[in-house]
């Protein structure tokens, strides 16, 4: 059912908005690399929407539906120490990549975003480009647009709209087994060769954004393959 409404895509005009909150740990000490940050935001994302409670008579199921079933937005925040203990105890799914962890939380109507989230800084999320290293056996691949300059928090939404938009295009066995390795992901940043390249495959999925932050209306953020 869930997969049923990303595949289509042909929502109507939302009367009310609502949002998936994605939280990055983002501490003052020891900070994550970008890249595994991305890497659990993309995870993290998909997880909310496959978990048995967002099934049909599962306890998360109407709110999954009911974001699905419009534009999937997402608003990423960064937290640390008492804030991200705090975001524990709300309902979501929480991925850790190479010490990175984010925690993507069942979606709202934004006027009804839980005061532990509300207070949260949507700036000052970001992180210094990394070299990542092999890509993971089993882990799906994500490209970012190399002509686009983004923030983390603005990738983590991107990468986490991939990570949904590919997983209804995966067989029942192929989503088993991704589920096995907690839906890893491989963000990765291909030439701008590359990218033209994969582009013009047909065989990828692709992130337009709405345009409503950092970036223009209908841009191709991300490609997953």
């Amino acid at each position: 059912m869930i997969l049923d409404l990303i595949a289509s895509r042909n929502y109507a005009e939302e009367s009310e908005v609502r949002a998936m909150p994605m939280v990055l740990r983002i501490e003052r000490v020891d900070p994550p690399s970008r890249t595994a940050l991305l890497e659990a935001a993309a995870a993290s994302a998909v997880a909310v929407c496959l978990d048995p409670r967002a099934d049909v008579g599962g306890e998360w199921h109407e709110a999954v539906r009911a974001w699905v079933a419009g534009r999937i937005r997402k608003v990423s925040r960064r937290a640390r120490g008492a804030q991200w203990d705090a975001v524990q105890e709300l309902p979501g799914v929480t991925i850790t990549v190479d010490g990175a962890s984010v925690r993507s939380l069942l979606p709202v109507l934004v006027s009804e975003t839980p005061r532990e989230v509300a207070k949260l800084q949507i700036s000052g999320s970001d992180l210094p480009v990394d070299e990542p290293g092999p890509v993971p056996e089993g882990a799906r691949l994500l490209y970012v647009n190399p002509r686009v300059e983004m923030s983390a928090g603005k990738l983590a939404a991107q990468v986490g709209h991939a990570s949904m938009l590919l997983a209804p295009r995966l067989s029942e066995a192929e989503l088993k087994a991704w589920a096995t390795l907690d839906y890893r992901c491989a963000v990765r940043t291909p030439s701008v060769a590359e990218w033209d390249s994969l582009v013009h495959s047909g065989d990828v999925v692709a992130v337009r954004d709405a345009g409503f932050t950092e970036v223009e209306p209908g841009t191709t953020t991300v490609l997953a393959v």
